[in-house]
């Protein structure tokens, strides 16, 4: 499938800020069933921009920009060529061994109504991942309406009990802390999936390893492994990790944050 991405932030501050440094997690990276035909990050005023890569193994644009400034668009556009791989990530760089992604963080520690959730829905089976994708299929069930919301900073185990309006954040961090206290790597996925509607963030979904067969996405957002319409742009131990924008400002006043993101397809391969 051939994916058209058009991904516009918008930053307005109430007073002229004196410096802005952001590091974006917004480009691809190519995999085995992902390719990138065209990407570019651009923004709407004098910056230095600079490639890299984190720990993580996504790729990061650092952002400089000197002020005064007042307002600031960051805009991305890009194709990108993905396959059916039934949610097995192959090819991807991985430079971190699957028992990293055990670790906990504070968003991604599970209660103990979360954790009894997540046993009492995978199972007692052998195969981990039938357990799995129980526990995804259990999840969307609960959260049968979830759209891609900003971040509120929310963890997983009080999303999980306030139950509120719930993202495909907070339900994919819900999967991850779960499939950690089954004791299986689990890590946060984020980029974007093609729909009809316009919307304000980036899609998120999880990831899990399965012995033997590796990494494989799943999306409690719909109760299903990630297909052909998603592309899959960056990983972290939760959403935090993974954040599409974050960085710092030296200046006054109120910032206010405006996303317009837009996911087409436009076929197959050519």
């Amino acid at each position: 499938m051939r994916i058209a991405i058009e991904h516009r932030t918008t930053y307005r501050f109430s007073e002229p800020q004196a410096r802005i440094v952001q590091m974006l997690r917004l480009t691809p990276c190519d995999t085995q069933d992902q390719t990138v035909v065209s990407w570019l990050v651009g923004v709407d005023r004098d910056a230095r921009l600079r490639d890299t890569g984190d720990g993580f193994g996504n790729m990061v644009t650092m952002l400089y920009a000197e002020g005064p400034i007042e307002a600031l668009d960051i805009t991305v556009t890009g194709e990108v060529l993905t396959s059916e791989a039934s949610g097995v990530v192959r090819g991807a760089l991985e430079p971190l061994p699957p028992l990293f992604y055990l670790r906990g963080t504070a968003r991604t520690e599970a209660s103990d109504a979360l954790f009894v959730f997540a046993a009492d829905s995978a199972g007692t089976a052998d195969d981990t991942l039938e357990r799995l994708h129980a526990f995804n299929a259990a999840l969307h069930r609960r959260f049968p309406c979830v759209p891609d919301l900003p971040d509120a900073g929310c963890t997983a185990s009080r999303a999980f009990e306030t139950g509120g309006k719930v993202s495909s954040r907070d339900v994919a961090q819900m999967f991850i802390a779960g499939a950690r206290g089954l004791m299986v790597p689990a890590r946060y996925a984020s980029g974007y999936r093609a729909e009809d509607a316009a919307r304000s963030a980036p899609h998120a979904w999880a990831e899990a390893h399965v012995e033997g067969l590796g990494w494989v996405g799943f999306d409690p957002s719909t109760g299903l492994s990630p297909d052909e319409s998603y592309v899959r742009v960056a990983i972290g131990l939760d959403a935090s990790g993974a954040a599409a924008t974050g960085g710092m400002r030296i200046g006054h006043g109120q910032e206010q944050l405006a996303v317009d993101l837009h996911v087409d397809r436009l076929g197959g391969e050519e």
